[in-house]
């Protein structure tokens, strides 16, 4: 595997044994990736681990399209935009007993439209996606999750799952769907809002701490509860 530390210490993704690609700022990064162009149409021995970090602006879009049996992924996302932007990730299993499970952390600046499909094409397939949003001061968020199991899909595992923890100042808006032809194993989907409880506000400001520091732990909480 290659030395990925960095993303331990900048991004709080921590690298494992697992074939890897690489995005930063929105581009394909090949000296970090072990997976030539980001291509999965073959079955891999270890997990495929696909990151993506990085300011984005503008449009981006991410597809991922697992077309092998018994395949592992893991998505690991962590961006943020201080510009108008707007994310897509779009996700096909067709691939029977293969798994996709997606940790997707949101840091809005500015305006951020994100969009997440979640589309089963086979049975028994697995595709979960936990987002989580830092909506700063005087930003607005939209965001949206389908999750699609097509007919003949029977026992498929689906869950798009939101969270936030937002700026008093900053606007929120959730916008779940789901379109479900077959008996699934699990077919979830939810949106929420992280508010701390007073009485830990009020145990962190005992212990001495300044609000920033306070604001800051809360916010690292909310992150790593995953």
């Amino acid at each position: 595997m290659r030395n990925m530390s960095y993303m331990w210490e900048n991004f709080n993704i921590k690298p494992f044994p697992a074939e890897t690609i690489v995005y930063r700022d929105g581009e394909y990064c090949h000296e970090l990736s072990t997976i030539l162009n980001g291509d999965i149409n073959k079955h891999y021995n270890l997990p495929v681990h696909i990151i993506y970090v990085g300011d984005i602006d503008s449009k981006k879009d991410l597809n991922i399209n697992i077309n092998v049996p018994d395949q592992i992924v893991h998505l690991s996302v962590n961006i943020k935009n201080k510009k108008p932007a707007f994310f897509n990730i779009f996700i096909k299993n067709t691939g029977k007993n293969s798994k996709i499970y997606g940790h997707i952390i949101l840091n809005n600046y500015d305006n951020l439209e994100y969009n997440c499909t979640a589309h089963h094409i086979s049975e028994n397939t697995t595709i979960i996606l936990k987002n989580k949003l830092i909506a700063n001061k005087d930003s607005f968020s939209k965001l949206s999750g389908t999750a699609i199991i097509d007919k003949n899909c029977e026992n498929c595992e689906s869950d798009i799952n939101f969270a936030a923890i937002s700026d008093k100042n900053a606007k929120i808006q959730f916008l779940p769907s789901q379109r479900i032809l077959s008996v699934p194993q699990n077919a979830g989907h939810s949106a929420s809002i992280y508010i701390p409880k007073p009485i830990q506000i009020q145990y962190l400001k005992q212990s001495g701490l300044s609000e920033s520091e306070i604001k800051n732990i809360i916010r690292e909480a909310f992150l790593n509860d995953f």
